[in-house]
């Protein structure tokens, strides 16, 4: 029989994760889940208001401090998902995905949504990776 893994939560320490119920960040031995990044700075106010390429290198700033909380690295990203509120923005915040993610392409989708929870958000990414995996 398998031992159980510990399944390990991280926490942005923002006042909205025990009322909604979620973590930051779960790991479960070496897979970790992101939850829905947005562009947002350390005190919680929206970075780069109209502008999706900002939002996009933001967000993904952000996945890079919640996996290090986990021991991981954007490179043992193995899929994200990217939420859009106009998928004609498509082009810009692509580009700024393919800059973090050029050399690791993971799986990804863009799905346009009618609206993120603050109205000034364009753009909120989720994030799977497996530690370990991003070395060469």
């Amino acid at each position: 029989m398998t031992p159980a893994m510990k399944r390990e939560l991280f926490s942005s320490g923002t006042p909205w994760e025990p009322i909604v119920g979620y973590s930051r960040v779960v790991r479960v031995g070496d897979h970790i889940w992101v939850s829905g990044t947005t562009a947002t700075d350390r005190e919680g106010r929206v970075v780069g208001k109209g502008d999706a390429y900002g939002q996009t290198r933001q967000a993904i700033a952000n996945i890079r401090r919640a996996l290090a909380q986990a021991g991981a690295r954007l490179e043992d990203v193995v899929r994200t998902r990217i939420y859009v509120t106009d998928i004609a923005q498509w082009e810009a915040i692509g580009r700024a995905h393919g800059e973090a993610f050029a050399a690791i392409r993971p799986a990804t989708a863009m799905v346009e949504v009618s609206r993120l929870i603050d109205a000034d958000m364009l753009v909120e990414i989720e994030a799977d990776a497996v530690r370990g995996s991003g070395e060469s």
